[in-house]
C-alpha cells in the first residue's frame, strides 16, 4: 500500500485570534469633529461666518489630512499680522515658520493666484475698461503686496477693451527702469489704440513720485506722436490707489 501522508493539523488560535473582535470603533481624533464642523458652517452661513485663523485651516487641511491646525493658523496670523499678509508672503519666509512644508505653502500661495486669475477675467471680460471697479480689484490683488516695484502695461482697443496685459518691467524696492521706447514699440506690435500704465510702492503708499510724473510726462509724448493715448496711470499701494488722470496729472 502506497505511503500517504498524514493531514497536516489545524494551527491552534491565538490568544489574539481567539477572542471575538471589539464591536467599539477605534474614537475619531479631537479635531475630526472640528473640520466637519467648519465645513458645515462654511456651507450653511457662508464664508463671513469663519474667522481669518479658521480660513487658515481650512486651507492647511488640504496639505495635512490629520492633525490640528489651528495653532499652526495662529502662528501665522500672529507673526504676519493679518490673513492678507499670511498669503502674500514669500514662500521662504513662510518656511522659517514651524510646521510649514512645501505642502503647506503651496496650499496658501495657489490662492492669490487664482483670485488674480478671477480678477483677470473679470476685468477683461467686461466690455470697457470703464468697469473701473474691476481694473482696480485686479490691480489691487495683483501688486499691492509685491515686495518690489513692478510696471504694468494695459493695452487697449479702440473699444478701451483690453487686448493684453503685462509687466514690462520689475525693479527695486523704490525704483522700477521704464523704456519709453519698448513701451511704445510694444503697443506697436498689438495694434493697442491706448494704455493704462499701473506701478505699485512697495511702501504702501500711493502718493506719485517726481520722478513718476515725468516718466508719464515722457511716455504720453511719445506714445500721442503715434496716435495711441494714455488713459491714465494708476499707483498702487496698501494704503489704497492714486490716479494720475483724477489728480490732473494726465
Amino acid at each position: 500500500m502506497p505511503f500517504k501522508a498524514p493531514a497536516d493539523k489545524p494551527a491552534r488560535p491565538t490568544v489574539e485570534e481567539a477572542q471575538p473582535p471589539d464591536p467599539t470603533p477605534a474614537p475619531k481624533p479631537h479635531y475630526h469633529g472640528h473640520r466637519d464642523r467648519l465645513r458645515d458652517r462654511l456651507l450653511d452661513r457662508g464664508g463671513d461666518s469663519l474667522s481669518d485663523y479658521e480660513i487658515l485651516e481650512f486651507l492647511l487641511f488640504g496639505a495635512k489630512p490629520r492633525g490640528d491646525m489651528k495653532p499652526l493658523a495662529k502662528t501665522l496670523l500672529a507673526k504676519f499680522g493679518s490673513l492678507s499678509k499670511v498669503l502674500a508672503a514669500e514662500p521662504e519666509v513662510l518656511s522659517k515658520v514651524s510646521g510649514m512644508g512645501k505642502a503647506s505653502i503651496a496650499a496658501l500661495k495657489v490662492v492669490p493666484e487664482a483670485a488674480a486669475r478671477l480678477a483677470r477675467e473679470e476685468m477683461i471680460e467686461a466690455a470697457e475698461i470703464s468697469a473701473w471697479d474691476k481694473l482696480l480689484d485686479y490691480c489691487r490683488i495683483t501688486m499691492a503686496h509685491e515686495p518690489v516695484e513692478q510696471f504694468r502695461l494695459l493695452f487697449l482697443d479702440k473699444r478701451n477693451r483690453v487686448i493684453a496685459d503685462e509687466v514690462q518691467q520689475r525693479g527695486t524696492i523704490d525704483h522700477t527702469p521704464v523704456y519709453t521706447r519698448e513701451v511704445v514699440k510694444r503697443a506697436l506690435e498689438l495694434g493697442a489704440a491706448a494704455l493704462i500704465l499701473v506701478h505699485n510702492h512697495p511702501s504702501g503708499e500711493p502718493e506719485p513720485s517726481p520722478a513718476d510724473i515725468a516718466m508719464t510726462e515722457e511716455l504720453r509724448q511719445a506714445a500721442e506722436k503715434l496716435g495711441i493715448a494714455i488713459h491714465d496711470h494708476v499707483v498702487i499701494g496698501r494704503a489704497g490707489h492714486a490716479s494720475f488722470r483724477a489728480m490732473g496729472l494726465l
